[in-house]
């Protein structure tokens, strides 16, 4: 384990070096530059700037220059913002965004269970045929379908919650639902899925003939190995819902990381674009490695390759 773990951070590490570099060389071939404007600056006054910030030096000095930076974990000041660090923007953003995220990831796991677990055990029946077209349903439907939808139904028809803003736990659960929506019905039927292929083995059959009750036959011992599919699923899930989470920010008007993603793009700020870009490669990573992990706990035959 200690091996793989080991080999894991620094093939992350190796990795995260790659897309610093591609973004870094990427972002600058684009036309434009951070202080290009609808209004010119005078060219004295721009020179100025690009002196300040180091944006006129040749681009082999500016990549090991911010290579260092990021490797001393200083990302450096925002082009945009004035007065703000990076790594402020991060520090304030992201808290509202993992938690955005992370209950969205809860509520995905909360229902998408339950609802393929019932799926599985009534299998042809009533139960099984409506929860599996609902959560075929709700995969096909986009975020910025399903939000203002929400917003039209729960704010306007039946007044039920605000509209957007962040702070109260009124104002968390319209988001987190629509965030996570669509991954509660992919996580029902890869359960139902993963249930199903459980419940046809030798040792459940052996357990039924025991007289143990369905109840505990399904969630003391079919449970487990029908988590496999889940546990495999939660990387991309992590995935999706952290950039889904863009969306949703922008439409529940919620002060996360996601509105200041799409204007570094926008206004070519580079130093911003590149510290939440290796800041959400690095969660995708680790959310990665915690997934093989809980794998390998859930079931002992998986060799961890180091």
């Amino acid at each position: 384990m200690i091996g793989f773990l080991v080999n894991r951070l620094l093939w992350t590490a190796a990795t995260m070096w790659v897309v610093f570099t591609i973004t870094f060389f990427l972002m600058r071939s684009v036309p434009g530059g951070p202080f290009d404007g609808e209004r010119k600056l005078d060219p004295e006054i721009k020179r100025n700037i690009e002196t300040r910030y180091g944006t006129n030096d040749p681009l082999p000095v500016q990549y090991f220059r911010e290579l260092g930076k990021v490797c001393r974990g200083d990302l450096g000041p925002s082009y945009k913002l004035a007065d703000y660090t990076v790594n402020e923007i991060i520090a304030q953003g992201f808290p509202v965004s993992a938690s955005l995220g992370t209950l969205a990831l809860c509520f995905a796991i909360g229902l998408g269970l339950p609802v393929g677990i019932l799926a599985a055990t009534r299998r042809g029946k009533l139960p099984d045929y409506g929860s599996m077209t609902i959560a075929t349903i709700g995969m096909a439907l986009p975020e910025f379908f399903v939000a203002p939808l929400a917003i039209i139904l729960f704010v306007f028809v039946w007044p039920l919650f605000p509209a957007a803003g962040w702070g109260s736990w009124q104002q968390l659960i319209l988001p987190s639902v629509c965030l996570g929506l669509p991954y509660a019905a992919y996580i029902a039927r890869l359960t139902r899925t993963g249930m199903l292929d459980v419940l046809s083995q030798d040792y459940i059959r052996t357990a039924h003939a025991k007289g143990l009750a369905p109840r505990d036959v399904v969630l003391r011992h079919a449970l487990k190995g029908a988590m496999l599919p889940v546990v495999s699923f939660l990387g991309p899930a992590t995935a999706g819902i952290l950039t889904g989470s863009l969306i949703e920010e922008a439409i529940f008007a919620i002060p996360g990381l996601g509105i200041h993603f799409v204007q570094s793009a926008q206004q070519r700020d580079y130093t911003l674009a590149m510290g939440l870009v290796l800041l959400y490669f690095l969660l995708l990573s680790l959310m990665n490695l915690v997934v093989d992990v809980l794998y390998k706990l859930l079931d002992p035959r998986v060799k961890l390759d180091s």
